[in-house]
């Protein structure tokens, strides 16, 4: 028997993420994957996937899926309602859907991206070694919509129920570290300024960039009027455009960029990053 759910609601969108594919920006090909990883890691370990099982990323809920066979499902991130027929089951817990049953998700109640695993990882076509949707470079399967019909591979162990992690949570104000360089030169102080800045997330946020809007930042007068050629971009680079307002590139930033990057938010912090609201407050911390 063929195994696999319907989508009937995607919510504002939903799109199949495993851990992306890195190694291709010489290609000009972004890494994208999953923008919170430990999520999608949970959500397969709870499934007995392995953790780089490609999940669907479910931005603000609102996602409704029915089994058109038996599988188990798990969703992480944020804690988020998740009813199966209309009945609470939760989140972060293995769930087991018979043929027919309806999985819907709420809204979260802090945070942007659930993850949603099923017994065997959602086995689209993958490209370069992946089935991550890149919405840059258009890599990788089209968003979910409703009416798609999302394949299910075969099972390889079974579902855990047990884990040491818990639901994210997202602050209401977020401290993240950042590694000057390798443009911090261009910057008057470049240390000082970021950590006596202050932003908020922009409504433009989206899955190449974190858009921030707050403190200007300055550039040194010997670089005043001056522009780079474009030049490589690591995934959480914090770019400066010329009006000073800082951007956090994310998994689907593009590969190169003109615009000086004055620091590196840590892989660790990225995660966390990928949850925030527009409206979160937001300080950086220079590192070391």
């Amino acid at each position: 028997m063929r195994r696999h759910l319907t989508v009937l609601r995607t919510g504002p969108q939903t799109l199949v993420q495993d851990l992306g594919r890195p190694g291709y920006a010489h290609l000009g090909v972004p890494p994208s994957g999953a923008l919170d990883t430990p999520a999608l890691r949970l959500a397969n370990r709870l499934a007995g996937n392995p953790e780089s099982a490609a999940c669907l990323e479910v931005l603000l809920g609102g996602l409704a899926v029915r089994a058109e066979s038996s599988c188990t499902v798990v969703v992480t991130g944020p804690r988020v309602p998740v009813r199966r027929n209309g009945c609470a089951v939760g989140s972060h817990a293995p769930v087991h859907l018979a043929h027919g049953d309806v999985l819907e998700l709420g809204t979260p109640e802090q945070g942007l991206r659930s993850y949603l695993a099923a017994s065997g990882g959602f086995a689209v076509t993958a490209e370069l070694g992946s089935r991550s949707t890149d919405l840059l470079s258009g890599i990788g399967p089209a968003p979910v919509q409703p009416g798609d019909t999302l394949p299910l591979g075969r099972i390889t162990a079974p579902a855990t129920g047990a884990d040491v992690l818990t639901p994210t949570h997202v602050p209401a104000e977020l401290v993240i570290p950042v590694l000057l360089g390798p443009r911090d030169e261009w910057f008057t102080t470049p240390a000082t300024q970021l950590r006596s800045g202050s932003w908020t997330v922009s409504e433009k946020s989206n899955r190449v960039g974190m858009r921030l809007h707050g403190t200007a930042l300055t550039r040194a007068e010997a670089f005043q009027g001056q522009e780079l050629p474009s030049e490589g971009i690591p995934t959480g680079g914090v770019q400066v455009p010329a009006d000073g307002q800082p951007v956090v590139f994310l998994a689907d930033h593009p590969t190169t960029g003109g615009y000086p990057v004055i620091g590196v938010v840590p892989e660790e912090a990225l995660p966390l990053l990928a949850q925030a609201r527009p409206g979160v407050r937001l300080e950086f911390r220079p590192q070391d």
